[in-house]
């Protein structure tokens, strides 16, 4: 039985991908380091450190890993207070202001650092609608462990059985079922219908999840 509702940020509630996708893309030319496209997809929905601790490890990198996360934060904080707008997802706050009616708990779990989650619900009013939010940097680890999922269902105070994850990326997939909770995949702009095969169901709008809650 579902009892709480736990969403990702990033490609779930908002349509915020193509900013991390900029940002880091400048962030690789600006320290001349050559990744691909591909490479950079397998990274989607994982913490920026978990990203630069895994390039480290196939590239010869000229400036410390810490360093490159701490530029990341910076350059991504200073995105996304300039914006004007952030697109919040179609359908979604009827959703959610449905979901508020009915008395479910709902969390957002994300691997984004924490001044950008609160960056993002803030500007585009989603906030309200969240008892808990929670980041992998506060949980100790990125997806595709567990971890921040554990952690958002902790502060819920719901058993990890009894939520389910809207999820878009493959890394947040394996997050919600290594934590034992069911996971919907949100089909997005942008989502790779390929990563998505291990989800539990798949959706593509949030008319259609709607239906299934």
């Amino acid at each position: 039985m579902i009892k709480a509702i736990i969403f990702d940020m990033d490609g779930v509630l908002v349509d915020s991908e193509p900013f991390h996708i900029e940002i880091e893309k400048q962030q690789f030319l600006l320290n001349q380091i050559s990744i691909s496209d591909e490479e950079h997809h397998q990274f989607m929905g994982t913490a920026s450190d978990v990203m630069w601790r895994e390039i480290a490890g196939r590239h010869t990198l000229n400036i410390p890993v810490e360093q490159l996360v701490e530029q990341n934060k910076t350059e991504s904080i200073r995105y996304f207070t300039a914006l004007i707008e952030i697109p919040v997802m179609p359908g979604l706050v009827d959703l959610l202001e449905k979901l508020t009616t009915q008395n479910y708990p709902m969390a957002v779990a994300s691997s984004s650092f924490p001044e950008i989650i609160e960056i993002i619900l803030e500007k585009t009013g989603l906030r309200k609608y969240f008892q808990v939010v929670v980041s992998s940097q506060e949980a100790g680890k990125s997806k595709p462990e567990p971890d921040v999922f554990l952690l958002a269902a902790r502060k819920l105070g719901i058993p990890a059985k009894d939520c389910v994850v809207i999820e878009d990326s493959a890394n947040g997939i394996k997050a919600a079922q290594s934590a034992g909770m069911s996971c919907i995949a949100y089909q997005g702009p942008g989502a790779n219908p390929q990563s998505q095969k291990e989800a539990d169901a798949v959706v593509r709008s949030y008319t259609q999840l709607e239906m299934m809650l």
